[in-house]
């Protein structure tokens, strides 16, 4: 008597594209359903997988989280299918989280706010956007370097883009003591200045410099801005690259300033570096990505995110 075959379960692939949503159904042979996943462009390096399926394990919930491969153009039709596919949810990065906002049925105050999404529910049909960047920056600031955000005088470099926009309203939500906004396109960070002010217009004691200010990108102005800043930011992709120049001239940082790189690959970005050699504090956005991705899971699912599991997971090394 010969057994039957067992059914073929095949890996999660290294990421997935939009034809491959469309054609789902045929696309997917996994021993678990893929049901969230993290949308991108360029997505190959993201370690979200790696923290939410160990979260997805260590609530023993059926399913995988998987990367996608998508381009600007292909945005709205990608997100417009996940509902069809059963899916709960997905995250989203570089270059999505601005326009997706458009494409929500619904919007958190937060991302409304902000007017950047990151995370994506899937409730009764329906798209709901959810910003988890800005409370997870802050929680990360509160776990790297033991001090609250409504402490610092912070300055943030990448003022224009949707991580940028979400760290700076967090920052003037929780009433940090300054707020310094940098970027190369000035104009937005102009903007973004305006639509914060009125987060400072309480009445605190007057300071030598004003508490929100939105600056040039250039090392005269940077030097005078450092010497009365605690906490530089960088949210930009800048460090990502061999090839990227220095967000700050080396010789502007100092032993009295923590450095926060959003960017955590690779792990000691030329910033980081900097940092270290004046004698600065500094951590890498792994903290973040950490914090953000808990909260989306959090949102996804209404249960406490197993965090040391998230933890453990994106803390070993990566697989080559």
């Amino acid at each position: 008597m010969h057994s039957q075959p067992l059914p073929l379960q095949c890996s999660v692939k290294e990421f997935y594209t939009l034809a491959d949503l469309q054609n789902w159904d045929a696309t997917t042979e996994v021993d678990k359903p893929i049901r969230l996943g993290v949308f991108g462009d360029r997505v190959e390096h993201s370690r979200s997988p790696e923290m939410q399926n160990a979260a997805l394990s260590a609530c023993g919930l059926p399913m995988h989280y998987a990367r996608f491969q998508i381009r600007a153009e292909e945005l709205e039709t990608a997100l417009k299918l996940l509902p069809k596919v059963n899916f709960i949810g997905v995250n989203l990065t570089t270059p999505h989280k601005i326009p997706s906002v458009q494409f929500m049925d619904q919007l958190d105050g937060f991302a409304g706010s902000v007017g950047a999404v990151n995370t994506v529910r899937i409730d009764g049909g329906k798209l709901v956007g959810y910003n988890t960047d800005g409370a997870g920056f802050s929680r990360a600031i509160r776990s790297d370097f033991s001090i609250d955000l409504r402490d610092l005088r912070v300055m943030l470099f990448g003022a224009g883009g949707g991580a940028g926009r979400s760290i700076a309203m967090q920052a003037a939500i929780e009433g940090c003591e300054r707020l310094v906004l940098v970027n190369r396109t000035r104009e937005k960070a102009q903007q973004l200045a305006a639509d914060l002010r009125p987060f400072f217009a309480d009445a605190r004691v007057a300071a030598p410099v004003p508490r929100l200010e939105a600056v040039p990108w250039e090392e005269r102005a940077l030097r005078f801005q450092i010497a009365n800043t605690d906490l530089i930011v960088n949210a930009t992709a800048l460090g990502m690259r061999r090839s990227d120049p220095p967000l700050v001239p080396a010789s502007l940082l100092a032993p009295h300033l923590m450095v926060y790189d959003t960017v955590y690959i690779p792990t000691q970005t030329p910033l980081l570096v900097g940092a270290a050699e004046a004698g600065a504090r500094a951590a890498n956005g792994i903290s973040m990505l950490l914090h953000q991705g808990a909260l989306a899971f959090e949102t996804w699912f209404d249960r406490d995110a197993p965090l040391a599991e998230m933890r453990a997971a994106i803390s070993a090394p990566q697989k080559s």
